[in-house]
């Protein structure tokens, strides 16, 4: 993700040198410099980044299934102690004496 976003600047500061050389240098046209750059360097990234951009969300989604299937494997998670799977450590019986509760002052 950073080497995307590095990538992304290093288009964009190319794009203004680039504009700034072929003549958009008066402090009127400062503006109009960072604009256009912007835009040219969006389209530029949008072809020559697409396959990082790719690997980027393919990374994303790769951890999204691993904090998923880790979430699904603990035993002690809500939905594993509601169907009966979860460990009996922190359930309370019936009999014995609950704690009271902590207060915070």
């Amino acid at each position: 993700m950073i080497r995307y976003s590095l990538l992304r600047m290093l288009i964009f500061f190319g794009c203004l040198a680039a504009l700034w050389l072929v003549g958009l240098r008066e402090p009127t046209e400062l503006p109009w410099l960072v604009v256009i750059a912007a835009i040219a360097s969006m389209l530029i990234s949008m072809v020559v980044l697409k396959p990082f951009r790719a690997a980027m969300v393919q990374q994303i989604q790769d951890r999204q299934e691993a904090k998923a299937r880790a979430r699904a494997a603990r035993p002690d998670t809500d939905e594993a102690v509601e169907d009966g799977r979860g460990s009996s450590e922190g359930k309370a019986e019936i009999g014995s004496e609950a704690e009271e509760p902590e207060t915070f002052r």
